[in-house]
C-alpha cells in the first residue's frame, strides 16, 4: 500500500501496542484506481495510531481478531494514561499502556531497543523527555507506549498493573489546522473575539500550533494545569484577560477558566466533545459541542452542535447571527419609523379638526402592502460591510437603543410632514376631499417605499450598498407601486377606495415630498455612531 515502511522488531512492537491500545477502527469506505479508501471512527489520534500501525504492515483488525480484549483500565484525564490487556498467543498474557510520555516513563523500569529490553537507565529517561520536548515543539501531539508481559489473567484489571513496563518508544502525530482557520482567527479578532485554547497536550504543542494560526501572537499567554492547581481564584480572575494558551489541563480546569472569565463580565462559549466536558459546555454562556467526534453527553448537555466540528463554523454562524440581529433592527425601525407617521398624520388632522387625510381602507392597505412586503424583504438583507469589524454589543443592549429612538421621530416627523402637505394642497388645488386624500395616500405610499431602501443600514448609505442588491426588495417594492398605481388609475377601483387619478401638478409635487424621508433618512446616517462599552465576547475552545 501506499506509505508503507518495513519496520524492526522494536518499531513493530510499538505499532502493535498503538493497535492494541486503541478504541477506534478504521473501515473500508470504498475504492478508487484499485486502492481500498479508509475513514476513521473514533477519536482521531487513536485512528492516527492504526494508520501508522497499518502503514508499517501491522492489520490492526486481524491482531485484534487473534487476540481480543480481556480487560482494560481506561483514560482519564487525571491518570492521561489507558491500558489494555490481551491474551499473547503462547498461554501468557500481556499488557499495553498508551498515554502522556512522563506518567508512561513513571511506571517503566526497563527499555525496548534494537538490541532486545534492557534496564532502564536515568540517561535513558532524560534522553526520552529530550526527544518528547522537540516532538512536541514541532506541533506533534505525542505519546509513550509501553507493555509488560503477565503469566496469568488477573483478578482485577486496574491502575495497580500498571508498574514495572518496558518502554517501548514515543509516537508522535499531528492534527494540521485547516486552511480556513487563520482568517477565521483573524476575522474572529477583527469582531472583538478571542479566541482561547484549553487543552491537554504539552505547553510546546500547544504553543506551537496556537502561534500557527493565530492564537498565540506575542511571548507568554501560556499557562499550565499545575500553574492552575497552584492559584486561587482570584488570582485566576486576575491573570485570565492576558492568558490565551492553556495546557495540561483538566476537566476541572476547564470549569473554573470559564468562571473566572465570566466574573470579568464576558461573555464565554465554550466547545468541547467529551464526556467530562459536559460541566464546562454547562457553566459556558454559550455550550458547543462537536457533532462529529462529540460524545452524547455532550451533545446533551450542550446549547449548539458543530456538525462539522470546524472552528470557522463558528465564526461563520457569528456573522451570520450579527446579520439576523442588524435586520431584525432594520425590520423593526422600519415598521416603527412608517407606523409613527401614519399615526401623527391621523392624530394631527383629527387635533386641528380637519377631514381624515386617510380613509379606513387605505390606511389598511398602507399597513397590508406599502408596510408588510418591504419589511419582509428587509429580513433577507446580505450582511452590511465590516460587521465583522464591529465590537460585540453589550448583552443588556435593547433593540430600540437612542439611536434608533432619534431616527423613528425624525421620519415619523418628515413623513407626517410631507403627507399632510400634499393633503392640505389636494384641498387648496381642487377643493375636493377625495382628492386631497388621494394625495395624502399616494405620498405616503410611495415614501414609505422609498424609506424602505434607506432603511437597507442604519450606518451605510444607498450608494454604498448598491440600491439594486437585494432583489426581494425590488420584488417588494414593485409589486407594492402597482398595486397603488391600479387603485389611483383603475375606474372600478375608485369607488371602493375613495380615490382619483392625480394630474401632473399633482405628480410633480408628489415626486418631490415622496424623497424627503428618505433624504432625511440618508441625512441621519451622518450622525456619529455611538460609542460601545467595550463588552468583549470570549470564546474558549
Amino acid at each position: 500500500a501506499k506509505g508503507f515502511i518495513e519496520p524492526g522488531p522494536a518499531l513493530r512492537q510499538m505499532l502493535r501496542i498503538g493497535a492494541y491500545c486503541n478504541d477506534a477502527r478504521l473501515i473500508v469506505s470504498g475504492e478508487s484506481n484499485g486502492h481500498r479508501m479508509w475513514r476513521m471512527h473514533g477519536d482521531p489520534t487513536e485512528g492516527a495510531l492504526l494508520t501508522a500501525a497499518a502503514k508499517g504492515g501491522v492489520d490492526p483488525e486481524a491482531l485484534l481478531k487473534r487476540h481480543p480484549r480481556l480487560g482494560e483500565v481506561p483514560f482519564t484525564a487525571e491518570r492521561k494514561l489507558m491500558t489494555t490487556l490481551h491474551p499473547a498467543g503462547d498461554g501468557r498474557y500481556c499488557l499495553y499502556t498508551k498515554g502522556a510520555p512522563e506518567r508512561v516513563l513513571e511506571r517503566c523500569d526497563r527499555i525496548l531497543d534494537v538490541h532486545g529490553v534492557r534496564p532502564l537507565t536515568e540517561a535513558d529517561r532524560r534522553q526520552a523527555l529530550a526527544a518528547n520536548q522537540r516532538m512536541a515543539t514541532s506541533a506533534l501531539r505525542v505519546l509513550g507506549l509501553a507493555y509488560r508481559g503477565l503469566d496469568q489473567v488477573p483478578a482485577v484489571v486496574d491502575e495497580s498493573l500498571e508498574q514495572g513496563l518496558i518502554f517501548a518508544g514515543l509516537q508522535g502525530m499531528i492534527d494540521p489546522p485547516r486552511p480556513e482557520v487563520t482568517p477565521a482567527v483573524d476575522l474572529a479578532r477583527q469582531a472583538g473575539i478571542r479566541s482561547v485554547m484549553i487543552t491537554g497536550d504539552y505547553p510546546e504543542t500547544a504553543v506551537a500550533v496556537a502561534r500557527e494560526i493565530g492564537f498565540l501572537e506575542g511571548p507568554g499567554g501560556v499557562l499550565t494545569g499545575a500553574d492552575l492547581d497552584a492559584m486561587d481564584d482570584d488570582k485566576l480572575t486576575a491573570v485570565a484577560d492576558r492568558v490565551t494558551v492553556y495546557a495540561r489541563t483538566s476537566p476541572h480546569h476547564k470549569l473554573r477558566i470559564v468562571d473566572a472569565l465570566k466574573r470579568l463580565g464576558h461573555i464565554v462559549a465554550m466547545t468541547g466533545d467529551g464526556v467530562n466536558d459536559a460541566p464546562a459546555l454547562k457553566r459556558a454562556d454559550i455550550g458547543i459541542a462537536m457533532g462529529i467526534t462529540g460524545t452524547d453527553v455532550a451533545k446533551e448537555t450542550a446549547a449548539m452542535i458543530l456538525t462539522d466540528d470546524n472552528y470557522a463554523s463558528i465564526v461563520a454562524a457569528v456573522e451570520e447571527g450579527r446579520t439576523i440581529y442588524n435586520n431584525i433592527r432594520k425590520f423593526v425601525y422600519y415598521l416603527l419609523s412608517c407606523n409613527v407617521g401614519e399615526i401623527l398624520v391621523v392624530f394631527i388632522a383629527t387635533l386641528l379638526n380637519w377631514p381624515l387625510p386617510l380613509t379606513a381602507i387605505q390606511l389598511l392597505v398602507l399597513n397590508l402592502v406599502t408596510d408588510g412586503a418591504p419589511a419582509l424583504a428587509l429580513g433577507l438583507e446580505r450582511a452590511e460591510p465590516g460587521v465583522m469589524a464591529r465590537p460585540p454589543r453589550p448583552p443588556d443592549e435593547p433593540v430600540i437603543d437612542r439611536r434608533m429612538v432619534r431616527g423613528i421621530i425624525a421620519q415619523g416627523i418628515a413623513i407626517t410632514v410631507v403627507t399632510l402637505t400634499a393633503f392640505q394642497a389636494g384641498l387648496l388645488w381642487h377643493q375636493s376631499v377625495s382628492w386631497a386624500q388621494t394625495m395624502a395616500f399616494v405620498t405616503l405610499s410611495i415614501a414609505e417605499l422609498v424609506r424602505a431602501y434607506t432603511a437597507r443600514s442604519e450606518v451605510y448609505p444607498l450608494r454604498r450598498l448598491g440600491a439594486f442588491s437585494n432583489r426581494a426588495m425590488q420584488w417588494a417594492c414593485l409589486s407594492s407601486l402597482a398595486i397603488i398605481m391600479a387603485i389611483i388609475y383603475v375606474p372600478f377601483l375608485d369607488p371602493i377606495f375613495n380615490t382619483v387619478a392625480p394630474d401632473l401638478r399633482d405628480w410633480a409635487l408628489m415626486l418631490l415630498l415622496i424623497l424627503i424621508p428618505g433624504a432625511v433618512a440618508e441625512v441621519g446616517k451622518l450622525w456619529p455612531q455611538p460609542q460601545p462599552r467595550g463588552q468583549e465576547a470570549k470564546q474558549a475552545a
